[in-house]
C-alpha cells in the first residue's frame, strides 16, 4: 500500500543549531539587556560553542534562550540570580536539564509563552533584515533534500519549531516544497497527538506508519501510548543526541536506531 513517514525536523532533516545559538544570544540580549553589559564577542562565541554541546536536551525552541543565560551566569558569577548556575557543567545540564528548567523559569520569573514569542520574533526580524545570513546559519544534512524531493512515501513533518521557519528552510534552503497541511508545526499540540491524528486519517489506513525523530524522550513517550503501538521509531544517530541516548535506545526493541543514509534510502 505504501509508506507514511512523520518526521521531526531540527535534528533529523535540518542542522539548525548555528542559528538557534545565535537568535537566543539576540534574543536573550534583549529579554535580559542589563546581563550582557560586557559581555565581549569571545565570551558570545564560547556560548555559542556550548550549545552545540547542550543541544540534545532542548524540545522546544524558547529553551535556547534559558541555556544561553545559564551558561553566561556558570562564566559571570557576579550577574546571577540564582544559585542553579554555580559549579555547572555541560555535563550536568545533559543529565539534568528537566530538573533544572523549572527551577530557573521559576527563579527568573519567567513565562514560557512570552520567551516562545520573543524567540519567533527575533527570528523574523533576522529573516526580514538579512535572509540569506538566516539561512546561511542553517544546514540541511547531506542527502536529505534529494532524498525529500524525490520521497515515493508521503511524508509529514512533526516538529515543536514553528512552522513559518520549518517551511521557509524546505522551500529556500532545500528546494523543497511540502504542503502546509503537511507541517504540524509548534501549536498543533503533542507530537504523540498529532501520530493519532494522522493514522487515524481515512487516506492513511493501510499505510506503513514511520516515525523518525532525533530526541528518545519523544520515542519513549510514543512507546507509553498503546495506541501507537503500529508505528515504526527510529532514531537518528545523527541528530541532537548523546552516546548514552543512543545505547539506552539500541536496548529498547521498538526503536531502530539508523544512519544518515539509510534514512535517505529509505525515504526514496
Amino acid at each position: 500500500m505504501g509508506d507514511l513517514y512523520a518526521l521531526d525536523f531540527d535534528g533529523v532533516l535540518c542542522d539548525s543549531c548555528g542559528e538557534s545559538s545565535l537568535s537566543a544570544v539576540k534574543a536573550a540580549k534583549v529579554r535580559w539587556p542589563g546581563l550582557f553589559d560586557g559581555v565581549d564577542s569571545a565570551l558570545e562565541e564560547w556560548i555559542v560553542d556550548q550549545m552545540h554541546i547542550v543541544r540534545p536536551v532542548v524540545e522546544t525552541g524558547y529553551e535556547n534562550l534559558l541555556l544561553v543565560r545559564l551558561l553566561l551566569e556558570s562564566r559571570m558569577p557576579s550577574i546571577r540570580k540564582s544559585s542553579v548556575a554555580e559549579g555547572l557543567t555541560v555535563d550536568v545540564i545533559l543529565e539534568s536539564w528537566s530538573k533544572i528548567k523549572p527551577v530557573i523559569m521559576e527563579a527568573w520569573n519567567e513565562d514560557r509563552d512570552a520567551l516562545v514569542d520573543l524567540f519567533g520574533k527575533v527570528r523574523d526580524e533576522w529573516m526580514d533584515k538579512d535572509l540569506t545570513t538566516w539561512m546561511g546559519a542553517n544546514r540541511f544534512y547531506p542527502g536529505v533534500s534529494d532524498a525529500l524531493r524525490f520521497a515515493s512515501s508521503r511524508v509529514y513533518i512533526v516538529t515543536t519549531k514553528q512552522s513559518r521557519f520549518a517551511d521557509a528552510l524546505l522551500r529556500e534552503l532545500a528546494g523543497v516544497t511540502i504542503p502546509s497541511e503537511r507541517i504540524y508545526g509548534l501549536g498543533t499540540g503533542p507530537k504523540v497527538e498529532v501520530l493519532k491524528l494522522l493514522q487515524n486519517k481515512p487516506e492513511h489506513q493501510g499505510l506503513t506508519l514511520h516515525f523518525v525523530e532525533d530526541r528518545l524522550a519523544t520515542l519513549k513517550n510514543v512507546i507509553k501510548e498503546p495506541e501507537l503501538n503500529k508505528w515504526n521509531l527510529y532514531l537518528g544517530n545523527w541528530g541532537y543526541n548523546t552516546e548514552k541516548e543512543r545505547a539506552e535506545a539500541a536496548g529498547i526493541p521498538r526503536i531502530q536506531v539508523i544512519e544518515l543514509s539509510t534514512f535517505s534510502s529509505k525515504l526514496k
